[in-house]
């Protein structure tokens, strides 16, 4: 049995592979686009696929579309959307920036699913009727970015979130020494170091549900450039009802097709949204990385749990891996932000030529900010321990408890104190009690780590 057969596109012959259910257009973009051996997302795969199998139904409601092929159609969409069929679309990442190969090689697997017992469709008049790759793609980015920020991102922010919040109540009392540019400063308590954590993590989901709004409206009913060519009028409308009713999603045509295929907007702003929850992974992961670090020449004020050995050479030796896969993958979602960036600012007129980079990196960006949040949450945050004899004796020394004592004996007199008790390694209690005239009990009123924690002046 031969490996390939002939398939045959308006440019004229090809061999695909026998076992192929795609067709000539994606063998040829198979063939013109070796660059990263890197397909699609699934995700985004499927999110087409669900765009086929609800044209197949609104063309068949508006009397386009007969029954057989559109019931055809949506079974084998049905089939796509599920997964089953997920090697049969190898088409790069770098391709044609409208990303037409790859809405092609979806019309033309759907197409050879549905073609059975003597019915035969077409990938692009029945397939791909009322469409074009240029409404499509766009339509595609946004409805796989929103499923994933509604049904993975969002929860596991929640969850992360949560975790959070749960560890600042356990540890309210732990007392511990602040730091400002890495320095010893005034004391906090943990559950307030949390809870500045907890605060970055609520206003990105904040963040999220705001760029929701814009990412659930659908550039699908614009075609090739934006007037709607070859669409029944009342298909986008139709498109937004029926793909709402598949996903649970809030969506809508875009108040201006022409915004949705000449730019991406919406795009970047999700991406703008996902650099920041980075910036925020970033700072937490490097908190526990140094309240970790030690455990006896650092700081050593918690202990993250032990998953791994630490080295290949020095026994006994654990590292704080968790957070630094977070940073690792922070600092990855930045950098697709610069090429979402980058692919946002390329739309020309009335179509956007960088559609598959920022499908495949807004993707990618959402799943590593969602696997980083459950690890954060559940093997670091969820798991630490505190090493209260590591931040109670360090806390009695800390010279700049003075500052609790400016607004009684001066700014420069209590500097004098912090210098005197900082060079002779003693307490700041017994060498302001030498250097005032205030007596013990007003000393350690005033100097109280824990009451410092609550701000203002004592009264």
């Amino acid at each position: 049995m031969s490996e390939h057969r002939i398939e045959r596109d308006s440019m004229g012959e090809l061999e695909v592979p026998a076992g192929a259910l795609y067709g000539a257009q994606t063998q040829r973009a198979v063939n013109n686009f070796p660059v990263s051996g890197q397909a699609l997302p699934s995700r985004f795969i499927h999110a087409i696929a669900r765009i086929k199998l609800a044209a197949a139904r609104v063309n068949r409601d508006l009397g386009l579309l007969d029954a057989a092929r559109a019931e055809a159609i949506v079974a084998a969409a049905e089939a796509v959307v599920a997964g089953d069929h997920d090697d049969q679309f190898p088409v790069d990442v770098f391709q044609t920036g409208s990303g037409t190969s790859s809405n092609m090689n979806v019309n033309e697997v759907i197409a050879h699913l549905a073609s059975r017992d003597g019915l035969t469709v077409g990938p692009n008049d029945h397939v791909n009727m009322g469409q074009s790759s240029n409404d499509v793609i766009p339509t595609a980015l946004h409805l796989s970015a929103a499923l994933e920020v509604a049904g993975e991102l969002r929860p596991a922010l929640v969850h992360l979130h949560e975790t959070i919040d749960r560890r600042a109540v356990e540890l309210d009392a732990v007392v511990k020494t602040g730091r400002t540019h890495l320095m010893d400063a005034m004391p906090l308590r943990l559950s307030q170091e949390l809870g500045g954590w907890s605060s970055q993590i609520r206003q990105s989901i904040e963040r999220f549900d705001s760029a929701m709004l814009r990412l659930c409206r659908l550039a699908q009913g614009g075609t090739a450039v934006g007037t709607g060519i070859n669409a029944h009028v009342e298909f986008a409308d139709r498109m937004a009802r029926e793909l709402s009713q598949q996903t649970g999603l809030s969506l809508s045509p875009n108040d201006s097709f022409f915004a949705s295929l000449g730019s991406q907007d919406a795009a970047v702003e999700l991406s703008g949204q996902l650099k920041g929850l980075a910036c925020t992974v970033m700072k937490i992961a490097n908190d526990l990385r140094w309240m970790n670090a030690g455990p006896l020449a650092g700081l050593g004020e918690i202990e993250l749990e032990a998953l791994q050995p630490g080295s290949s050479i020095m026994p006994g030796k654990v590292n704080p891996v968790i957070p630094e896969s977070a940073a690792q993958a922070a600092a990855q979602v930045i950098g697709h932000d610069a090429a979402v960036t980058v692919a946002g600012q390329s739309g020309n007129f009335q179509l956007n030529v960088m559609l598959p980079l920022v499908a495949h990196n807004l993707l990618t960006s959402i799943t590593l900010m969602r696997n980083t949040a459950w690890l954060l949450a559940n093997r670091a945050i969820a798991t630490f321990t505190v090493r209260e004899e590591h931040l109670s004796e360090p806390l009695s020394r800390n010279p700049i408890l003075v500052t609790a004592l400016n607004s009684v004996i001066g700014y420069d007199a209590a500097a004098a104190i912090a210098k005197q008790a900082y060079q002779a390694g003693r307490p700041i209690l017994e060498v302001a009690e030498e250097q005032t005239e205030l007596g013990r009990e007003e000393l350690e009123r005033l100097l109280d780590p824990a009451a410092l924690t609550r701000g203002g002046i004592p009264g």
